[in-house]
């Protein structure tokens, strides 16, 4: 890729966070935090990686993304509108009642949701099962799993890391969004990962760490693991929770809060607002 079309990646993860700084301040509720950190992650994935085709959102020959992170939801409904899979201005019906845009992804509702996440550590198990299926069906679809660095402290997620590995699933790619922070605080204070690229190596994955807010990092390490044979590939992105509005960077308390009034407008400022 030329640094034209990084140029364009960047401004377009830009944009993904001014809509969801946009979403979640007119809903008056969401998860800024961990949506803001993943927004090159989710740029590079949706708008280069993935191959889609918003007119029929069930191709089988699609490939697989699965936010196991669910409480990002504002992240990956921006993704998808500016994708074409559903008209932007639905954007701002975030967590209404009736609204297809719940606080977490619904398959059954929206298109280009491949599973309904928000119970943390379910999702690599499910990506999994996609990309054997691939296997089975003769289809060369890839998989691609968002994880939550809190999120990894769950058992389940490790259950399925040892058997992606067991099976050789060269399919299947998982993402670790590794802000440093969860819920509760620290994760490294709530349960330390460390050393977490070793543990995933143990565990038979091919390992790639790279700067997550930096998309030609994102962009060499995907198409690094499309050609990785015989395991699974896990990419250990470290980002900054609240990325790109100064007051929320690295505080916890923005995990789940929404900006609101001058703190609203002061986001939207420093995110370039057009």
């Amino acid at each position: 890729m030329d640094t034209a079309t990084h140029k364009e990646l960047e401004q377009k993860a830009q944009r993904l966070r001014r809509l969801v700084i946009k979403m979640i301040g007119t809903a008056g509720s969401g998860h800024p935090g961990g949506s803001l950190s993943a927004a090159e992650i989710i740029s590079v994935l949706y708008f280069h990686e993935l191959r889609l085709d918003p007119q029929r959102p069930d191709w089988p020959d699609r490939d697989r993304f699965i936010l196991s992170k669910g409480h990002a939801a504002p992240l990956l409904y921006a993704a998808l509108a500016e994708r074409g899979f559903f008209p932007v201005d639905e954007l701002f019906t975030l967590r209404r009642l009736g609204s297809r845009l719940q606080g977490h992804p619904d398959c059954r509702r929206l298109p280009g949701v491949e599973m309904s996440t928000g119970s943390l550590g379910q999702g690599l198990s499910v990506g999994n099962g996609l990309a054997l299926a691939a296997r089975l069906d003769g289809r060369a679809y890839r998989v691609y799993v968002l994880l939550g660095d809190g999120e990894v402290q769950e058992g389940m997620v490790w259950e399925a890391g040892m058997a992606a590995a067991f099976w050789r699933l060269d399919n299947l790619v998982a993402i670790v969004d590794y802000n440093g922070l969860q819920i509760d605080g620290p994760v490294a204070a709530v349960m330390s990962l460390e050393p977490l690229a070793e543990k995933w190596r143990a565990f038979g994955w091919e390992v790639v760490c790279i700067d997550g807010h930096c998309v030609a990092e994102v962009c060499g390490a995907l198409a690094h693991a499309r050609s990785v044979k015989g395991k699974p590939t896990m990419i250990v992105a470290a980002t900054v929770k609240g990325k790109g509005v100064s007051f929320m960077e690295n505080r916890v308390e923005w995990h789940g809060v929404a900006p609101q009034g001058e703190q609203l407008a002061q986001a939207l400022e420093e995110l370039g607002d057009e």
